[in-house]
């Protein structure tokens, strides 16, 4: 690590005005929604870089109005776990509930006793609506072979053309005949995968499954305002950054629906310079290979679904079937035979290992067939499924879990079409509301059992234990969407994972990079990133001139990590194994700050999920000065009310599918009741019709 120099550090703390950063009680430094559980975690460190700290609760703490210093709430601390110290982070502590207060402000807890105050963070509508596009944004700044200029990027993150130098992304050679110029491939385009500034065709599957449906579940909070350059084109800004990769995908697929499964640089000594424009080394792609035609199988079919409901991109829609069709009939034979190719990236091109297993490949296929079945209704589609889905997890081991989402994705989704097969459809439903309602590894619904909160089993504390995180929060919520389990439980658990990632951890550190001008009072000041290296202007976001560009969402805590003579992170409890640094080799500090575009779409998918859910769900039938309709309670058991500021003329109740299953006209009244005892657990769509308006509200059944 660097030694940072005290004048930076002054500079930037007049500069940006971070507020001193407290060390014992944890909030969401973002804040809440009204209607949510806000609960503060007290912790007094036992194990770890940090055991020496000490801190004693006192029995009450006072939430004040930051704007006013007034004292808004006082109440009881709460002991967790009778003192016992949390295994997961090696602190023992205490709660504090202040779930009652729901006015809109900014607040901070305070401890008289000890002097010590939370961060700040506000109780409104839209906590997380500015931290949603600047973690969107972390795709525009990892786009390749585009510029970044004002006043799209920061001024501290502008930059030229990258990687149009001669034999680089315009005119990319092929790896294993780099001499031969009539190889030469036009692959510009695409987002740098991570760290490095290479691109990977198979390490998109999740994330572009995670980013459609982050937008397929919950569109309006998906605008054409998020400050990119197509913003206001009619189109929303996430499905314009989604095309942005798929652009360059269709450049690495082949008319015979082959795939080149990589490009970048060839040693580790190459193009990588700071700022992404500096780099001039050649660029190269890869062979061909069967997981990558998968892949653009899954996601492309997919993608054609989502984009077919935006007119203005319905062809583009059919080219991306066409394509997936393509990529499917080309990998199937290889799939039929045995012959799935396995070992396709040599090593070639760094860094990262590029190939799939033949199982992961095998999920791919499934998951195209799904959706390959539902945009053409072809029946070889839906064989393939009803022959081969019960051979895969989660279906051959009837435990369903956040590293095969995508997959389970695709099976609810295919359960929800009119023609999908009773059998195979039943065995999906039954294999998931078992594995909800047995939850044998715990994975469902809140639990006390972790001290912060966020509790997910000591495995997934490993290399990008940022990305199970997330989709453990998105699992939730899908198994929810669905109707298995507690609803209201099962969302609480990914809200709480969502204040994980916002600074209810044992770091009292939010982890996506740099958000201090959000509101962050201690975020990621470092992450490994070639652009934001360690030594440049970008290094760390207090003590740089520019630091790294907000939102990026890094690797987090490693109990695996190699370095067994640096700690932390090594020897740390599992989720105090971090540490906020960038350096190379040996120190190897991608094992734990790296961040990645799979990690980004995760994050981004579970908070769309919490957003979507508050802004739809209301707990009180008082109407706001601009509230025009109230529907309450939402969460519902039996029934719940609708009250209108206008006459109600007709309402439709959706389930997930789409099927209306309730439908009222002629209402012609205020307030109306709607009876849903008889309906099954789970998440449906209310419209409601009045004499000026429509709205759509999503209700939750539990």
């Amino acid at each position: 690590m660097n030694i940072k120099l005290f004048s930076a550090i002054a500079f930037l703390f007049i500069t940006i005005n971070i507020k001193a950063q407290n060390t014992f009680i944890e909030v969401d430094q973002f804040g809440y929604y009204p209607n949510a559980t806000k609960i503060a975690v007290l912790r007094n460190p036992q194990i770890g870089f940090n055991a020496t700290q000490s801190y004693s609760a006192p029995s009450t703490l006072q939430l004040i109005n930051a704007s006013t210093n007034q004292v808004v709430f006082t109440d009881n601390t709460q002991v967790w776990n009778s003192g016992a110290t949390d295994a997961t982070s090696g602190d023992k502590g205490w709660w504090f509930n202040f779930s009652s207060v729901s006015t809109p402000g900014t607040y901070f807890i305070k401890d008289v006793t000890n002097d010590i105050n939370s961060a700040t963070f506000v109780i409104n509508q839209t906590p997380y609506n500015e931290v949603l596009i600047a973690a969107t944004k972390m795709f525009y700044y990892n786009r390749c072979n585009f510029s970044k200029v004002t006043p799209y990027a920061g001024a501290n993150w502008t930059d030229g053309m990258n990687f149009n130098n001669p034999q680089q992304d315009y005119n990319a050679r092929y790896v294993l005949d780099k001499t031969n110029a009539t190889l030469e491939k036009d692959l510009s385009g695409g987002w740098f995968d991570a760290g490095d500034y290479n691109k990977y065709v198979t390490f998109t599957y999740t994330t572009l499954h995670n980013l459609l449906k982050a937008y397929q579940n919950n569109p309006s909070l998906f605008t054409d305002n998020f400050n990119i350059p197509e913003s206001g084109n009619g189109i929303p800004d996430i499905l314009d950054e989604i095309k942005y990769e798929l652009d360059w995908i269709f450049k690495m697929t082949n008319a015979n629906g082959s795939v080149h499964i990589k490009m970048g640089s060839q040693n580790y000594s190459q193009n990588t310079s700071s700022p992404p424009s500096a780099n001039t080394n050649p660029r190269f792609y890869g062979k061909t290979c069967t997981a990558a035609s998968v892949t653009v199988a899954s996601v492309f079919a997919h993608a054609a679904l989502v984009f077919q409901t935006i007119p203005s991109l319905s062809t583009y829609a059919n080219q991306l079937q066409a394509k997936a069709i393509d990529c499917y009939n080309y990998a199937l034979p290889f799939y039929t035979n045995g012959t799935l190719e396995t070992n396709c990236d040599n090593g070639e091109i760094v860094a990262g290992d590029a190939d799939m297993t033949v199982d992961q490949q095998k999920e791919c296929l499934l998951s195209a067939a799904v959706y390959l079945f539902k945009l053409t209704g072809t029946t070889s589609y839906h064989q393939f499924l009803i022959t081969n889905a019960t051979t895969a997890e989660p279906l051959s081991v009837n435990s369903w879990s956040p590293y095969k989402i995508a997959l389970e994705d695709a099976l609810l989704y295919y359960t929800s079409l009119p023609n999908a097969n009773t059998t195979l459809k039943n065995i999906i439903l039954t294999s998931a509301n078992n594995d909800v309602t047995n939850n044998y590894n715990n994975y469902y619904g809140f639990t006390t059992s972790t001290l912060y909160r966020d509790f997910m089993p000591t495995w997934s504390y490993h290399w990008g234990s940022n990305n199970p995180k997330a989709s453990y929060g998105s699992l939730n919520v899908a198994m929810a969407n669905y109707g298995f389990g507690n609803p209201t439980n099962l969302y609480l658990k990914s809200e709480e994972l969502v204040h994980s990632f916002h600074g209810v951890n044992p770091l009292g550190m939010v982890q996506l990079s740099n958000m201090y001008s959000l509101g962050a009072e201690k975020s990621v000041n470092e992450i490994y990133h070639t652009w934001f290296n360690d030594g440049t202007v970008y290094d760390n976001a207090i003590t740089s001139s520019k630091g790294p560009a907000p939102g990026f969402v890094t690797g987090g805590p490693n109990k695996d990590f190699t370095v067994t003579t640096l700690s932390p992170p090594y020897g740390q409890p599992n989720s105090k194994s971090y540490l906020d640094f960038n350096s190379g080799f040996p120190q190897n500090s991608w094992e734990i700050s790296e961040p990645a575009i799979y990690y980004q779409a995760s994050y981004i998918r579970m908070l769309s999920e919490i957003m979507g859910y508050r802004n739809e769900t209301l707990s009180s039938n008082d109407f706001s000065s601009t509230e025009t309709i109230k529907i309450y309670p939402n969460p519902s058991k039996n029934s719940f009310n609708i009250q209108s500021k206008t006459i109600i003329s007709k309402i439709s109740l959706y389930d997930v599918t789409g099927k209306e299953i309730i439908k009222e006209k002629e209402i012609n009244t205020y307030n109306y009741q709607v009876n849903i005892e008889n309906k099954q657990k789970g998440v449906y769509f209310l419209k409601i019709i009045t004499d000026n308006a429509i709205q759509n509200v999503k209700l939750i059944k539990e």
